[in-house]
């Protein structure tokens, strides 16, 4: 049974950023970390998948990545404290909003790449249109 057969696997698809529908076309046109802003495309380069179902889809993407930015907020606190032991509200301030600036363009890329891998309801994988054109 050949990989085109059982089908892309999912796990690198949503690491490197494929598209949901068929796991071959970049759902990004720029790298994460760049000096130009993150650009999505429009559709899928390999089915023709249209990201945005509808007028405003990605503001559920925020509540996704306010989600993320929460659970690393809290890891981060409870590192700190456990590294450091101190309980200077500034050294947590500042290594915090730090680091939330740091991660900023991942928690972006993957809140929209767990809404459309995992979220959207009708938007499954078809192993037939990972085929080569």
């Amino acid at each position: 049974m050949s990989n085109q057969e059982k089908g892309l696997p999912l796990w690198p698809a949503i690491v490197h950023g494929k598209c949901p529908r068929c796991r071959r076309g970049d759902m990004f046109a720029t790298p994460m970390y760049s000096f130009k802003s993150q650009v999505m495309n429009k559709t899928c380069s390999h089915c023709g998948l249209v990201y945005e179902r509808e007028p405003g889809y990605f503001y559920v993407a925020m509540l996704i990545s306010y989600a993320m930015f929460v659970a690393e907020m809290v890891t981060l606190a409870v590192a700190i404290h456990v590294l450091t032991g101190s309980n200077n509200p500034w050294l947590y301030v500042i290594i915090i909003i730090s680091v939330g600036v740091i991660l900023s363009p991942f928690n972006f890329r993957y809140s929209r790449i767990i809404l459309l891998h995992w979220l959207t309801p009708g938007l499954h994988y078809h192993p037939e249109m990972s085929a080569d054109k």
